[in-house]
């Protein structure tokens, strides 16, 4: 039996999973702050759910097949989808403005490399149902808030308005080159030089006049009202102004969006984008006949977690598995163990009983293994008297105390 995971699919050891729980969890705790509401949907949906809604390319990608009964079903691919047929099937049932977020893993048959898997998860949060400009803001400062509970001191949201990038770029579009065209080209300007850019642009067919007169205006357009509105309101709701940074250069380069866009970044990590989203008001009606505004944003969940680690952010001593280990001495003790371990976890702390009678070395290695700060020792002696040998596995330091004294010492 072949025992390997397939290729760009992953399994997480309890110690990555317990790190990657503590990130949802700082998230979850800012999204459930601005009040948006959890949402699931079905891994699998109906092919033609799925299919022809995100370009040829992309629909090489999905993972569709004909199930048991079959009916021809296709693998989550994004999170957009699914939620444009809830709204839809749920319309005349949800409140809106719906708020929802929806933190699940989606797949794609892409080449899996570094970074890059077949199944990964996606983190959103979305408003649909509103165009004011509250709502744009709302997905900023949640956005924001989600990187404060993480420990990052630095967080810039780097954002545009689409509608500033259209009328900025339309002068230089042509017959062979069309405006969406030269966005597609304008959103590399962070990871390609702008005389690289030029260069793109000439290949497509403009001039070379034509590129870099582009680029100059990308260079000094201005904030729009809509955008400055926003931004007022994003501060009130608590975003530091240095965090909002107008960048006309940002193009999101998805064709759908119609106005603010933005992108995350953290100065500190070097690695790119750690999420971006912006205002869609005509996607769900092309995906589910669903005529309402929307503006939302995707998390990189997993750079995330890779740059909360790069930057030491994750506080150890949240991720523990186990506070305590109750040890059994011997097979007559192990009532007592039980007993005692109950009292621990009503106590509310996380204790394991060991589910063995090996030898107490191997206990405490075991212990050690898991990095458990504490271990608990029932003996007939400490029973007898009502008491414990309770040990800190980090000073090696260890004393007879009651089960009491012990539960004080552990959640001090």
């Amino acid at each position: 039996m072949n025992t390997q995971t397939l290729k760009g699919f992953r399994d997480f050891l309890p110690a990555e999973k317990l790190r990657r729980n503590w990130v949802q969890q700082k998230i979850v705790a800012a999204f459930e702050l601005s009040g948006f509401l959890p949402l699931e949907t079905p891994t699998l949906e109906y092919k033609e759910v799925i299919m022809g809604k995100y370009g040829e390319e992309a629909d090489k990608l999905v993972y569709e097949f004909v199930d048991n009964g079959g009916r021809e079903v296709a693998l989550r691919y994004d999170q957009t989808v699914p939620l444009s047929r809830v709204v839809a099937e749920n319309r005349f049932n949800i409140a809106l403005p719906f708020r929802r977020y929806q933190i699940q893993n989606v797949f794609r048959a892409d080449k899996p490399q570094k970074g890059r898997y077949r199944e990964f998860t996606q983190c959103d949060i979305d408003i649909v149902g509103s165009a004011s400009p509250l709502a744009d803001a709302e997905i900023l400062a949640t956005t924001y808030q989600a990187f404060v509970n993480l420990g990052f001191t630095e967080v810039e949201l780097r954002v545009n308005d689409r509608q500033v990038l259209l009328s900025t770029l339309s002068p230089f579009a042509t017959d062979e080159v069309s405006v969406l065209q030269i966005i597609q080209s304008i959103d590399k300007l962070d990871k390609m030089t702008p005389a690289d850019v030029s260069a793109e642009l000439v290949d497509k067919g403009l001039s070379k006049e034509s590129a870099d007169a582009a680029l100059e205006a990308v260079k000094q357009a201005q904030k729009s009202k809509n955008l400055a509105e926003i931004f007022s309101i994003a501060e009130s709701l608590g975003v530091p102004a240095k965090a909002l940074v107008f960048s006309p250069a940002i193009a999101r380069g998805l064709d759908y969006y119609t106005g603010m866009i933005f992108e995350i970044v953290a100065p500190s990590f070097s690695s790119g984008s750690l999420g971006g989203g912006g205002r869609y008001d005509n996607l769900l009606n092309d995906l589910g006949g669903v005529d309402l505004p929307a503006v939302g944003v995707g998390l990189g969940f997993d750079r995330i977690v890779e740059a909360v680690d790069s930057l030491n952010l994750i506080v150890e001593d949240d991720i523990l598995g186990a506070g305590v280990l109750v040890t059994v001495f011997a097979e007559e003790q192990q009532s007592i163990s039980a007993a005692v371990t109950q009292q621990f976890r009503q106590a509310g702390i996380s204790t394991e009983l060991f589910n063995s009678t090996e030898k107490l070395a191997k206990q405490f290695k075991y212990a050690n293994k898991l990095s458990i700060p504490w271990v608990v020792v029932v003996g007939p002696e400490e029973a007898e008297k009502g008491m414990v040998q309770l040990k800190n596995m980090t000073s090696g330091e260890q004393v007879t105390v009651s089960v009491d004294e012990a539960i004080a010492t552990v959640q001090k």
